[in-house]
């Protein structure tokens, strides 16, 4: 089976896909970033004068999510139905899960993407003053769920 891919016309440019014949169903996504930060910018986490790095950046990343069709060029604007993003600590990082919803044409998976990207980004830019190696890895779609393409798990 070859699938095609549905942002270029027939010349090879870039356009936005039509969506307007599309059914509208309940559509979900959740997407995981991790940022690996050392042991010891960890414990200092609390004591950051710029504010609970893990709330802020819950916060940027579901913000980010509403917004992610000024940022990807080819997302259509959706009305979310719900977004929101976990932040967690763990030994060796902050683990990240996005997950965001709506009832439209078209699926949620760039804004659940969206939205780990930048609480990572956020985390990063809290934390980098501690430290320059701060890595941000695995992002990644984790499942979604609705429309034509049926369900995805990984």
């Amino acid at each position: 089976m070859s699938k095609k891919l549905s942002h270029y016309d027939k010349q090879g440019n870039a356009r936005m896909v039509d969506v307007s014949a599309k059914q509208d169903t309940k559509r979900t996504a959740r997407a995981h970033a991790f940022v690996k930060i050392s042991a010891a910018v960890l414990k200092k986490l609390p004591d950051n004068p710029k504010g609970n790095p893990l709330e802020v950046a819950r916060i940027a990343g579901i913000m980010a999510s509403k917004r992610t069709s000024e940022l990807i060029p080819m997302c259509h604007p959706l009305a979310l139905t719900h977004a929101d993003v976990e932040v967690k600590i763990e030994a060796k990082g902050v683990r990240i899960h996005s997950t965001a919803s709506t009832t439209g044409p078209t699926g949620v998976e760039m804004e659940a993407l969206t939205a780990a990207a930048v609480a990572a980004l956020t985390v990063y830019d809290m934390t980098k003053a501690l430290d320059k190696r701060i890595e941000i890895q695995d992002v990644y779609l984790l499942e979604k769920t609705g429309g034509k393409s049926g369900d995805f798990k990984r």
